[in-house]
């Protein structure tokens, strides 16, 4: 048994090994007031230390105390009242008073059981939603170190590529999967025309609340990388990065241009159905003679106008040569 004055250093020992939920919510001094009275009822002699190896066994390196305590942030504070309300009583009940070993291993087993029963009904965390973001409220309390533990995910998102036309709406949402608190401050960064994730080589762009960036009319200039990133008083949470890639207008329509022309040489002139549609069952007749056809009537119409504009022309030649002939010969008469 240890001196009176050496109990702190003697406890120490004793639990600093492993820690619990019972370290971490129990003052040692009400530790040693529980286990003052502590008799070893095999030689009927006060043993403080076998009582604290009874803690120890009995909450310390028990599993399913460690799980219950696994609680959502903010409920540490229930676990302590919890747990206290368990062992407090003991200690003003055997506070300078001899009991034997049987009697506090039935009540440590009756407490340990108590605690994991109400425990294990407080609200567990939501988990953590990978791959990014600092989620406070994923995190989980851990009684072997007395704190809760994070997600541990990295700040940094992986980049998300949006394709768009020139001139065409783009619009980029800053959301997570995760819950975020009340007081979040979103500011937009652009870093033009390269791809990147490094912080230092974007410009900032807006600052407020708003998780939505858009762009009514996408230029080129406007390609490049986009950082969102949300604050929650001076803690960043998460950095989510865009990458616009944004197709010319021109380069656009010659690329149809070309796909037209490309199906337009298909053997037999024949265009080829689309995806996933079946076939028509009529058949269509073959564009080539079709367009022959077409050209052949043009053509025809073509001669035809020529023709009759000729006629009409030699028609009129015609006229005015037998109206300079009646006109002469009317001149020599009255001669």
């Amino acid at each position: 048994m240890c001196p009176s004055a050496l109990r702190l250093v003697c406890v120490s020992l004793l639990f600093g090994t492993s820690l619990s939920c019972y370290q971490c919510f129990v003052d040692v001094q009400e530790s040693l007031r529980l286990c003052w009275g502590h008799i070893l009822t095999e030689y009927n002699i006060r043993n403080i230390d076998a009582c604290f190896r009874k803690l120890d066994r009995i909450f310390n390196n028990n599993e399913r105390v460690l799980e219950a305590g696994r609680v959502g942030k903010g409920y540490d504070k229930r676990l302590k009242e919890l747990l206290d309300a368990e062992i407090l009583p003991m200690v003003e009940e055997f506070d300078l008073k001899l009991n034997d070993d049987t009697v506090y291993e039935k009540r440590f087993q009756t407490a340990a059981d108590n605690f994991i029963a109400a425990a294990s009904k407080l609200p567990r965390v939501s988990g953590c939603f990978p791959p990014c973001g600092f989620q406070s409220e994923g995190a989980v309390y851990n009684c072997v170190t007395c704190q809760y533990d994070s997600c541990e995910f990295p700040l940094d998102c992986p980049v998300k590529e949006i394709k768009v036309m020139e001139n065409s709406r783009s619009r980029m949402r800053c959301d997570v999967p995760f819950h975020l608190p009340n007081d979040i401050q979103v500011i937009w960064r652009f870093a033009e025309e390269v791809r990147t994730q490094r912080v230092d080589q974007f410009k900032e762009v807006t600052v407020g609340v708003d998780r939505l960036y858009s762009i009514p009319s996408t230029k080129l200039h406007h390609q490049g990388s986009y950082l969102c990133e949300i604050y929650s008083g001076r803690r960043s949470i998460v950095r989510l990065y865009f990458y616009i890639a944004v197709t010319p207008q021109v380069v656009a329509g010659h690329t149809e241009l070309q796909e037209i022309f490309d199906l337009s040489l298909l053997p037999g002139g024949r265009l080829l159905p689309a995806p996933d549609v079946p076939p028509p069952h009529h058949h269509l007749l073959p564009l080539s003679p079709l367009h022959m056809a077409c050209l052949t009537a043009l053509l025809l119409l073509l001669f035809l106008s020529l023709g009759a504009l000729h006629l009409s022309v030699l028609s009129e030649q015609t006229d005015e040569r037998e109206e300079s002939r009646s006109w002469e010969l009317e001149s020599s008469e009255m001669l």
